[in-house]
């Protein structure tokens, strides 16, 4: 399957994490901010982007615990001088509020709040 079709196949069949995620993210919902689900940048297909701010924001599944594979894929994306955040599906599923003002803080340079962990941000090295 070509990347292109990939990318269509991913945004058809996007996770309940993504799913819920998108509905806040789409349309101008943040602040009026534009954001693309299901990216392709390079040779990586990115879950939402931001390429006003430079910010990419990943939903990982168990899958991700530990990837060497997401370590070169972030380092790769930095290198193309984006940010990204990582957020377990869990925690946007339950705790989505957070994960919002994460978000936003991120768009905004502001601390994140105390309600969850800060997210994993690719090293800007």
């Amino acid at each position: 399957m070509d990347q292109r079709q990939f990318t269509k196949n991913l945004r058809q069949n996007m996770t309940d994490a993504e799913l819920l995620l998108w509905k806040h993210l789409r349309a101008h919902r943040m602040g009026d901010q534009k954001f693309r689900r299901q990216q392709p940048l390079g040779p990586y297909i990115v879950d939402f982007v931001h390429f006003a701010q430079r910010l990419i924001i990943e939903a990982d599944g168990g899958q991700h615990a530990g990837a060497a594979h997401d370590a070169a894929r972030d380092a790769w994306l930095q290198s193309q001088g984006f940010r990204v955040l990582r957020f377990w599906n869990n925690d946007i599923l339950l705790r989505t509020d957070a994960v919002l003002e994460a978000i936003w803080a991120a768009l905004h340079l502001q601390a994140p709040s105390p309600l969850l962990p800060p997210p994993q941000v690719a090293n800007e090295d």
